[in-house]
């Protein structure tokens, strides 16, 4: 009997360990999300400031940092949400609770590996929410098939507070387009474009508004989640909010208007204000996502081992429907946390969100395409608007023109977009997101700060005709990329949880495991996607340049480093695609045939970024040299299209197993073929040391050889003439030989332009 008992109490301790070690990794990964999650979603606070060029980047972080580590100490109250804010705890045993927790955190870092792959948009608070409802859904039904207890899901799940969870995140995003639709629209009637004059009064009580509300909503809402804000302090602020707002009101009325009087832009002060307030809403809304489900596992291991440990699965988890009481220390770290990748994350220095390019004032570089679904609703939009045009009354008609008059536009230091949308962009995003934290209701704050910022966009008149199909394509992606979070998520969190009801402790050890494999190779894949886009860095460099005259030789640079690349994958191409025809490969030529149709969106990409670093160039220079530009770019898309008129016959010649080419003829390509694929690297390389001069050299050599395979074609019409040809294969060879002659007048004159352009 002793025997067995000494075996059990083994067994116990040895159970411990494993459940203090699931304990551990669910903080392994809850450091992982922060870092993560500043680096990529926090950078949606920074895009207004650094959108509009309020500031010095290093002044923005500096603000932004102090915001979010104010923001996180102030979050407790939110880690109600992991706690009990979906399931019901008192159904629950500790063991199940843990398979839960452990599912929430697997499938969180599988489904940020998936869609980074992807380059898809995703959601910490959307993953999180259906994580849970996912996990707990599993475990729910089996508890249901399997005990005796006539208990639904209402008794397992918090379906109405989960409900209410789903409709605030998904209401959100309509309420932040409106939202900022609205308010822009009212700022810029008062502003207008020219905002600088008239400012005399008007821009006191703006922001003595603006401000109020901020101070309101992440103040007098916050500070009461904070541990160490007493009863008495809570109930002050509770019965003499009114008298405190309008005192805010009165006091910062007062002191923007002293700031504007002292020449302060008292717009970028607002800017500024509203990065803080923003940086501290994502913390105290977001900071649940990364920390929420690790704390409450915490406590769960906590009451478990309080009562002296025993059956882990029969210990119920009431304990954790008591409010949360994060201690400080766990706050602060989390703080210090977010605070050192805000300062040093590279992704995070580099903010090159899709939110910025999709609410440029002017064009801007459009990366999304074209939908059949955002042409309709430009189409509507467009009809819907001629309607209201007509019906609305002349003089309101020109009134409304002169406030919307573009003519006088002050977007200081090419910034995207001026001062007053900045402003408004934050203000409005951050009042949503903290009113959402004081009604304890998860938003996600990258879909807040998106929708905000194309609401405020369209209002602004930003969405031209020329660029409104590709910008609601963009937006429609990213919300798209939301609904298949919410899936992915739920799905995912399901089956996971299943296994490791079904597999017990041995799968759940197999499953973490697998499961920090999946990060790690998430941050590798990171790096080399990180190192296999710094051309985009460099275009973006460019963006942040002030001085118009200092753009030059940094897009010189841009260029040539495209001019480059592109020359490296057509040589590639070009080997790939004549290898494939004489070799009679149909897989090569399927592949190059798919990769030149994908590589049209590139170069598309390519030449409307180019474009827009020539614009924000010195007038006189880009004057001067656009033609040589744009000259040099029309040769580089006839190269490509000459390649495209190989491949593609090609690829229909050997698909439909058609005779080959003969040995002597292919013999006598290859030979000129190599040559010129030779003389394509040397010009590349020319281009990455931007040697112009030594172009020369490739011109001439490349005028040679386009006279061989002159010579080629010549002897081929001869040999159509004289000798029995099969005439499929001699017109393949024909279109071959010809393209290729085709191909070095092309890259001639690409050359030169491009030394022109120099």
């Amino acid at each position: 009997m002793d025997y067995f008992c000494a075996r059990l109490t083994i067994t116990h301790n040895f159970m411990d360990w494993i459940y203090l070690g699931f304990v551990i990794f669910l903080f392994i990964l809850a450091i992982s999300d922060l870092w993560v999650g500043v680096s990529n979603d926090a950078v949606n606070f920074l895009n207004s400031a650094i959108g509009a060029k309020v500031a010095r980047f290093r002044t923005i972080i500096i603000v932004a940092a102090t915001g979010v580590f104010l923001g996180a100490i102030m979050s407790n109250g939110m880690m109600d949400i992991a706690r009990h804010g979906i399931f019901r705890p008192e159904q629950f045993a500790f063991k199940e609770l843990m398979y839960i927790f452990l599912a929430v955190m697997v499938t969180d870092i599988i489904l940020l590996d998936v869609f980074n792959s992807l380059g898809m948009p995703t959601s910490t608070t959307v993953s999180m929410v259906f994580e849970l409802l996912g996990a707990t859904f599993a475990l729910a039904i089996i508890k249901m098939a399997t005990e005796e207890t006539g208990l639904g899901f209402a008794d397992y799940m918090n379906t109405e507070k989960a409900l209410s969870v789903i409709m605030a995140i998904f209401v959100s995003v309509a309420i932040a387009f409106v939202g900022g639709i609205v308010i822009q629209y009212i700022a810029r009637l008062i502003f207008s474009f020219d905002f600088h004059k008239g400012l005399t009064w008007k821009i006191g009580i703006y922001g003595g508004i603006a401000t109020t509300a901020i101070v309101y909503f992440m103040l007098f809402k916050g500070t009461k989640d904070l541990s160490f804000m007493t009863s008495d302090v809570k109930t002050w602020i509770d019965e003499h909010t009114w008298m405190l707002l309008g005192g805010c009101l009165v006091f910062f009325t007062i002191l923007m208007q002293v700031l504007h009087f002292l020449k302060v832009n008292v717009f970028k002060v607002i800017v500024l204000i509203g990065t803080f307030a923003l940086a501290m809403a994502f913390a105290g809304n977001d900071l649940v996502n990364f920390i929420g489900v690790p704390l409450a596992g915490f406590s769960s291991y906590q009451d478990y081992m309080a009562a002296g440990g025993g059956d882990p699965a029969g210990h119920m988890m009431g304990v954790l429907n008591e409010p949360a009481s994060t201690p400080l220390i766990f706050l602060v770290a989390a703080g210090v946390v977010m605070v050192i990748a805000l300062a040093t994350s590279k992704k995070a220095h580099n903010v090159t969100k899709t939110e910025i390019n999709l609410a440029r004032q002017d064009e801007g570089d459009e990366m999304f395409g074209s939908s059949k679904a955002a042409r309709s609703i430009v189409r509507w939009s467009n009809s819907t608007a001629s309607f209201i045009v007509s019906a609305t009354p002349d003089k309101v008609k020109k009134w409304i023109a002169t406030r919307f008059d573009k003519t006088n536009i002050d977007i200081a230091d090419n910034a995207a977009y001026d001062v007053v949308r900045a402003s408004v962009n934050l203000v409005v995003a951050s009042l949503l997101i903290a009113l959402g934290t004081s009604l304890k209701l998860p938003l996600s704050t990258t879909y807040v700060t998106f929708m905000v910022a194309m609401g405020t966009s369209l209002a602004d008149k930003a969405w031209s005709r020329e660029s409104a199909v590709f910008r609601i394509t963009g937006v429609l992606s990213v919300i798209g990329g939301w609904f298949l979070t919410a899936a992915i998520a739920f799905i995912s969190a399901f089956f996971i949880a299943l296994l490791m009801h079904f597999g017990g402790t041995v799968v759940t050890v197999i499953i973490v495991v697998a499961g920090l494999a999946v990060l790690i190779h998430s941050n590798v894949k990171y790096k080399e996607k990180n190192d296999s886009t710094k051309g985009d860095k460099a275009y973006y460099d460019i963006l942040k340049i002030s001085d118009r005259k200092q753009v030059w030789v940094p897009f010189l640079k841009y260029v040539a480093e495209n001019d480059k690349a592109f020359l490296d994958e057509m040589a590639a191409q070009y080997t790939s695609v004549t290898d494939g025809l004489m070799q009679e490969n149909v897989r090569t030529l399927k592949r190059s045939m798919n990769d030149l149709k994908n590589y049209k969106a590139r170069l598309k990409s390519l030449r409307k970024k180019e474009t827009v670093c020539l614009r924000m160039a010195d007038p006189e220079t880009a004057l001067e040299k656009s033609a040589w530009f744009h000259t040099s770019f029309n040769y580089m898309e006839q190269v490509y299209y000459s390649l495209r008129r190989i491949c593609e016959p090609a690829y229909e010649h050997v698909d439909n197993n058609f005779s080959p080419i003969p040995a002597e003829y292919c013999k006598a390509f290859s030979a000129v073929r190599d040559e010129l694929v030779g003389t394509v690297q040397s010009l590349a390389n020319h281009f990455r040391e931007r040697d112009y001069e030594a172009m020369r050299t490739q011109e001439e050599a490349l005028s040679k050889l386009q006279i061989k395979f002159s010579d080629l074609r010549k002897a081929l019409m001869v040999d159509i003439q004289e000798k029995n040809l099969n005439l499929t294969v001699a017109y393949m060879y024909l279109n071959l030989v010809q393209e290729s002659e085709q191909l070095c007048i092309s890259l001639k004159h690409y050359a030169r332009a491009s030394r022109k352009l120099a």
